[in-house]
Formats: C-alpha cells, sequence, structure tokens
C-alpha cells in the first residue's frame, strides 16, 4: 500500500502503481457514451492516464482543463482521465468546459482498475475514490512513467509525465 495525504492527513490507498517497464494492467472503463474503453482499444496510441478522485473538485477539474490543453498539441497520443464520477458527470463537465482533446472514464462499473493500478483509497474521507496519478503508456501497452501525487489537493507534474512522451 502507499501513503499519500488528504491536506496533511495521512490517507492510503490499496497497492502501488505499476512498475515503469512493466505491461500496463488490463482494464475496461465506461465512456460518456455509455460504451467501453479497454486498454486494448487503445494500442497503438501513446495513452496518459489522468487518474483522480472526483471532477467536481478544483484541482480534479483543474487537471483535466491541464491535460485538455497539452494534449491538443501531441501526436499519436490519447489523455484518457478517469475516475469514479459516473458518466454523466463527466460529460457535463466536459461540455460546459469546452474539453474536446481528452476523453474521460468512469470506474463505475469496474472498481477492480482502482485495486489493479494501485490507486484506490482504502482509509480517510475519500475511502473507495481514486488517489490522484498519472500513468503514462507506450504504444504497447508498456508503463513509461508514474506518479501519485503526494498530497491530493495538489496537481500532479504535468512536464514530467509529459517528458517521457
Amino acid at each position: 500500500m502507499a501513503q499519500v495525504t488528504l491536506k496533511g492527513n495521512p490517507i492510503e490507498t490499496v497497492g502501488n502503481l505499476p512498475a515503469v517497464g512493466s505491461a500496463a494492467p488490463d482494464f475496461t472503463l465506461v465512456k460518456q457514451d455509455l460504451s467501453e474503453l479497454t486498454l486494448a482499444s487503445l494500442k497503438g496510441s501513446r495513452v496518459v492516464l489522468n487518474i483522480f478522485p472526483s471532477v467536481d473538485t478544483g484541482t480534479c477539474a483543474a487537471s483535466v482543463r491541464k491535460f485538455n490543453e497539452k494534449a491538443a498539441s501531441l501526436s499519436n497520443t490519447q489523455v484518457v482521465c478517469v475516475s469514479a464520477d459516473l458518466p454523466f458527470a463527466l460529460g457535463r463537465f466536459c461540455g460546459a468546459e469546452g474539453i474536446k482533446s481528452v476523453s474521460t472514464a468512469s470506474v463505475f462499473r469496474s472498481p477492480e482498475f482502482g485495486q489493479q493500478y494501485g490507486v484506490r483509497f482504502t482509509t480517510g474521507p475519500l475511502k473507495g475514490l481514486l488517489s490522484r496519478s498519472v500513468v503514462v503508456l507506450d504504444e504497447s501497452g508498456k508503463v513509461l512513467y508514474t506518479e501519485q501525487v503526494a498530497e491530493t489537493v495538489n496537481e500532479p507534474n504535468y512536464d514530467a509525465a509529459l517528458a517521457v512522451l
């Protein structure tokens, strides 16, 4: 398990992020239109998984906006923003914000994602939600970069994540 903080208070996750150099764990998530998004469907593209607790928080919303801004200029790269939010809430947020360069995906049908990626909170007020993390994959699904943000209210290191691409 990993330990991070929420406003300075320690909270734990179920495990650790996948190791750099390893194959990314398979997943099936739910897109805004309620269809499924799988790791296999992303093969051939570089992938940034922007994982966070809820788009209804300021920092999570900022990360979606920032990756949307930065993703527009990346070739052969898909940014997938992953949370436990329902697809309807993610769609509403993206529509209101004009978010078009990233996609969103919900774990509501597949809570095992949090276990497989080691990001599900097991303690604290966010228990059951996902820890703010970034996982970058190459075209074959190999892990190139990971970051689990130490203080949950902070944004991820966008530049470090995108530098590996």
